[in-house]
């Protein structure tokens, strides 16, 4: 039976650093989040288009829309040299469904660079990385701030080690030196499983820490190399020889097994794909899938899979309705398609056979990715070793398009039943010179008919999930969730999590006896920086309360505090998302923690605490650990008017005082004086601009009662210079005495003031 740890009601609570760095001690031990997250209800129980081409356009979150009044395609057009060619006219265009020409109703090229930069935040990590530069926290993007959506999608079914030593450079490149400001990005394995829509972020750390986890995977892989050539399993005397009389290799069914193997794989991998598209179908912005694969083969030595093939046509239909671009990368890079030293040797006199087989592999592997590619609107990128231009090229193509719409005719919607026509489409350009990309076609069937919604998403259990998977902190629930690393020699490293529910949100049923009740659905998943679902649990519960404390409830909302051991390091991500039964709506709240090895000994910092209080005394000042020290022996409490000032909402007025704290871990002592050399320094940033930096002040460690769990802290007096918005406040420790390669870490925290 495993134990729930203490957690407590804090809607009256001063001294945040104590309790929230464990200075409270438990009670009890707890194992698993998601118990003490849902345990926490216990304590409380009780879419008509215009007569002429209009330059407008339509709902761009809709780019690829079918209704039996309007047919919209997105159209990529570029010059010789791949540049993108944006003063096309309507009268340019030639549009035809199955051959029969059709007249523009709408007509518009949406730049997304132009988009950009009119309103998304700016952000100077798109350069090429400086590894000593210190890090800049990410931008948390709102839906409409999303300019981009990336799934880059690692095919680790059937892929070799090499190309994925490949894969994982060309991916960390792009983290350092491709995304860009606005861009939401998730990296993300065909073996990940059900986490893999929980992975769109703007946070790097996250991306980083899900390439770093990707590794060949042998139990799918074909092996260290990319290719089985048909008959290099075939059983041999230790010496090469065949038995006397024997002119020609026995047939081989160990590689029609693995042959048989691949093509399963590649069906799971083709299905991943699908469930990848229907939740980036959600996601607003230019969406694309770059997938980098060893490749999907249609055919193997003249015979078609329809396995795979029906795949292809499931996931191109899919991708097309739902406004997903597909580029195709060939991992293997460019290929000799001859013996090397590390491939199997062979008799002499088998040789031609060989090379026969291994050339129609590479050809019939290469068949999948060209067409998925072709007939979703992008580009095949292969026989290149620099996976980071197929990369870039495809970012470069994504930088705006043509949306194009016309009406259809009457024939194109087949009302008998039967699977519907695919109508082909075909885009010209009358200019010379130029290139023109757009989808395949489409199933004459309107989307309303063909995209119904599952009735996943109208249960219980499927609102949860589309709250859970969605990347924005959303809803008609406000949740909020504050996620901080500490570690404690006692106990070893942990999460302690702070979590409010705007209670004001719920709906409320009066009882005879004067209580006041509520019903609410409550999901938690935690998962690691692969996608890997670690826990799940959901629960109803009932919230009742009355009097003073119904009020109360209502203008401070639930605010709890819980505490859930880590045993190994890494990043893992929590997700909780709640739904009201009777209203059924819905709110989620998500948060990366990323926990450091301790075993390595290396300088790491907690996570940071802060409050705001009506002191009007403070400073910018990161290094003076005063007020940090004083929250921790004080004795007071919050102003309960002031709640939302509390660590676990993080929502302070102008002209408040925030002090905000933090352990620090493994600072190197000098030997003759027994003291750290620590600097530390604070840095405040507003939509993703650095705003404030403050001094390097050094750390004063005398008085600390251990050495490598110091406490140290700041006061921020946020005056009517700092406007209202969103902030990250970020600290940065250096200790001179350690090793160069990690002197430095830095930790942060969102924070939004308001008047």
């Amino acid at each position: 039976m495993m134990k729930v740890s203490i957690f407590r009601l804090i809607l009256k609570e001063r001294h945040f650093i104590a309790w929230l760095f464990g200075k409270v001690p438990m009670k009890k031990r707890a194992s698993l989040i998601l118990i003490l997250i849902l345990s926490l209800f216990t304590s409380i129980i009780g879419q008509k288009s215009s007569p002429a081409p209009q330059q407008n356009p339509p709902d761009e979150d809709e780019v690829v829309r079918v209704t039996t009044n309007l047919v919209q395609v997105d159209v990529t057009v570029t010059d010789r040299d791949g540049r993108q060619v944006t003063d096309l006219r309507p009268e340019e265009f030639e549009v035809f469904e199955d051959g029969r020409p059709q007249t523009l109703s709408n007509f518009s090229y949406i730049g997304l660079d132009a988009n950009a930069a009119a309103s998304q935040p700016s952000n100077k990590t798109a350069k090429p990385r400086d590894k000593n530069a210190l890090p800049v926290p990410p931008v948390r993007l709102r839906p409409d701030q999303v300019r981009r959506a990336f799934a880059l999608v690692v095919d680790d079914f059937g892929m070799d080690s090499g190309s994925m030593h490949f894969a994982r450079k060309a991916l960390r490149k792009f983290v350092d030196e491709q995304m860009q400001p606005g861009d939401l990005v998730a990296i993300l394995r065909t073996t990940s499983g059900v986490g893999a829509l929980q992975q769109f972020t703007t946070d790097k750390r996250q991306l980083y820490a899900a390439i770093d986890r990707m590794r060949w995977a042998p139990r799918y892989g074909r092996g260290l190399t990319s290719f089985s050539f048909g008959g290099e399993k075939e059983s041999l005397p230790a010496d090469g020889s065949r038995s006397q009389g024997e002119d020609r290799p026995p047939a081989d069914s160990l590689s029609e097994i693995e042959d048989f193997r691949q093509e399963v794989f590649k069906a799971g991998a083709l299905a991943a794909l699908e469930y990848i598209t229907r939740g980036l179908k959600e996601i607003p912005g230019r969406k694309a899938v770059i997938l980098l694969t060893s490749g999907i083969p249609v055919s193997n030595v003249g015979r078609t899979s329809d396995r795979i093939l029906s795949g292809l046509e499931r996931l191109i239909e899919l991708a097309n309705r739902s406004s997903i671009v597909y580029y195709t990368l060939d991992a293997r890079g460019l290929e000799t398609l001859n013996f090397t030293a590390a491939d199997p040797g062979g008799m002499p006199w088998d040789t031609g056979r060989r090379l026969s087989a291994m050339r129609a592999d590479s050809f019939d592997s290469q068949s999948g990715m060209h067409y998925l590619a072709e007939q979703t609107g992008g580009t095949f990128f292969g026989n290149n070793n620099d996976l980071s231009a197929g990369i870039k090229r495809a970012i470069e193509d994504l930088k705006g398009y043509y949306l194009l719409a016309y009406r259809p005719e009457a024939s194109t919607f087949d009302p008998k039943t039967g699977r519907p026509r695919f109508h082909k489409l075909t885009v010209k350009v009358k200019r010379p010179g130029v290139k023109v990309r757009t989808r395949a076609g489409f199933l004459g069937v309107a989307d309303d008919k063909l995209l119904t919604v599952p009735k996943l998403a109208v249960t219980r259990r499927g609102q949860l999930i589309n709250a859970l998977n969605s990347p924005f902190n959303s809803g008609d629930i406000e949740v909020r969730l504050t996620s901080l690393f500490a570690n404690n020699p006692g106990r070893g490293s942990y999460i302690r999590s702070l979590l409010r529910i705007d209670a004001a949100a719920l709906k409320f049923k009066e009882t005879a006896d004067g209580w006041h009740e509520a019903v609410v659905d409550v999901m938690a998943v935690t998962f690691d920086a692969g996608g890997k679902v670690v826990e799940e649990a959901n629960r109803t519960e009932t919230i009742r309360a009355k009097g003073p404390s119904y009020e109360r409830l209502l203008r401070d909302g639930l605010i709890y505090v819980l505490n859930v051991p880590v045993k190994q390091p890494g990043g893992y991500q929590l997700r909780l998302a709640v739904r009201d039964a009777t209203t059924l709506l819905t709110g989620s709240a998500n948060q990366f923690i990323e926990v450091p090895d301790f075993k390595k000994k290396r300088l790491a910092l907690s996570g940071i605490a802060l409050m705001g209080s009506l002191q009007t005394n403070g400073s910018l000042n990161a290094g003076d650990s005063s007020a940090l020290q004083k929250d921790v022996s004080a004795e007071g409490v919050v102003n309960e008017a002031d709640v939302l000032a509390s660590s676990a909402v993080r929502r302070l007025r102008q002209g408040m005082t925030m002090d905000f704290g933090y352990f620090i871990y493994n600072a190197q002592a000098d030997k003759q004086s027994s003291y750290t050399q620590l600097q530390t320094q604070m840095r405040l940033f507003r939509d993703g601009q650095l705003i404030f930096t403050g001094k390097q002040t050094p750390y004063d460690s005398s008085g600390q009662i251990d050495p490598q769990r110091q406490s140290a802290g700041g006061r921020l007096f946020l005056g009517s210079e700092l406007a209202p918005g969103e902030y990250v406040l970020q600290v940065i420790v250096t200790d001179p005495l350690a090793d160069e390669k990690y002197r430095t870490a830095t930790q942060w925290i969102d924070f939004e003031i308001v008047k």
